[in-house]
């Protein structure tokens, strides 16, 4: 993990979701941040249905940025991400909407907009992996996107595409469990191709394959317990549950042994003694490159969202494409 003492931006760019975020408020609250530091010159740049902010991002360089906010759900933070790869430009989170799944993983607090402004302002700044995925859809058309929490094929996509957005803005995050819930009966047994690193290809019937760049969920959930957002890996989850029981197997190791058992030395020998059962049903793997193949289109998704259906994927990891402000250290 590399971090560094960050340091007063000569300007500031705040890349900003309208339907996610009460702009006033957001307003407020960074150029009191942006004030306390010195700052005074911040670009304000509105997303817009047609573009999520890769192209705010962009202008916001060229107008000589050096810190970027992004304030809106995962998807504003996943578009403006996607433009500062590679870039000497820094990321800034400003949570909301439904999942935020980056700024979870890295430390930057979703309940508090004074605390997330004081982090873009005055935290460290830290350099992270962020994944690639090259899609192909069923007429042989390529699409290159930036990923940062996860990307999926399977039921979880299908989820994602169920949604309902009005009961999504109610309920935030929950609104995937109602999806879930009306996914699951028609759920079928994806066969997926897979290889790592250009290794041997295998198949396998899976109701989902995650490929993901940092593990933790909303709810408690600690889906890849050993992902880290700077290894320059990608961790691959298969699920394959036999049966309604299956189900419940890999929701009790996601929420119950990863997130807690797994953290003591008791805990640790009660899951070798008592999660036989659950291995065959979600399964793990890594490495630095992944490629997915499907029989038929299957629905894809990103970091929470959807992003039609494909018949391959070409994964890969970016090590330190992206320079992110976390907490300052204490």
């Amino acid at each position: 993990m590399t971090k560094q003492t960050s340091g007063s931006p000569a300007r500031a760019a705040v890349v900003y979701n309208p339907v996610k975020v009460d702009i006033d408020r957001v307003r407020a609250a960074v150029t009191a941040a942006a004030g306390r530091v010195g700052v005074a010159d911040i670009l304000w740049l509105e997303t817009t249905v047609e573009d999520e902010g890769q192209a705010q991002t962009r202008q916001a360089l060229d107008a000589g940025a050096t810190l970027v906010l992004a304030a809106g759900g995962d998807g504003t933070v996943r578009a403006v991400s996607e433009a500062l790869r590679g870039r000497d430009a820094v990321l800034a989170i400003l949570p909301s909407g439904t999942g935020n799944l980056l700024a979870r993983n890295i430390g930057v607090t979703h309940s508090s907009l004074d605390d997330a402004c004081t982090i873009a302002f005055a935290g460290d700044t830290r350099s992270i992996d962020i994944g690639v995925a090259v899609t192909t859809d069923i007429e042989g058309d390529t699409n290159e996107r930036a990923f940062l929490v996860m990307a999926g094929v399977g039921i979880d996509a299908a989820m994602i595409a169920n949604t309902r957005p009005r009961l999504k803005r109610r309920l935030g995050w929950l609104a995937y469990v109602d999806a879930g819930f009306r996914a699951l009966p028609k759920a079928k047994k994806v066969r997926v191709g897979y290889a790592l690193d250009g290794g041997e290809r295998r198949t396998a019937h899976v109701s989902t394959i995650l490929v993901a760049n940092c593990g933790s969920l909303p709810g408690n959930i600690e889906l890849i317990p050993d992902a880290l957002v700077d290894d320059g890996l990608l961790d691959i989850a298969i699920l394959q549950p036999k049966s309604l029981f299956g189900w419940l197997l890999i929701w009790r190791r996601v929420t119950w042994e990863n997130r807690v058992l797994r953290r003591t030395a008791l805990g640790q020998r009660i899951i070798r003694m008592t999660s036989r059962a659950v291995r065959t049903e979600l399964s793990y793997l890594r490495g630095r490159t992944v490629q997915l193949t499907v029989d038929v289109p299957e629905p894809f998704e990103l970091d929470g969202d959807e992003f039609g259906s494909v018949v391959a994927v070409d994964l890969t990891v970016d090590p330190g494409g992206l320079r992110v402000r976390v907490p300052a250290a204490q």
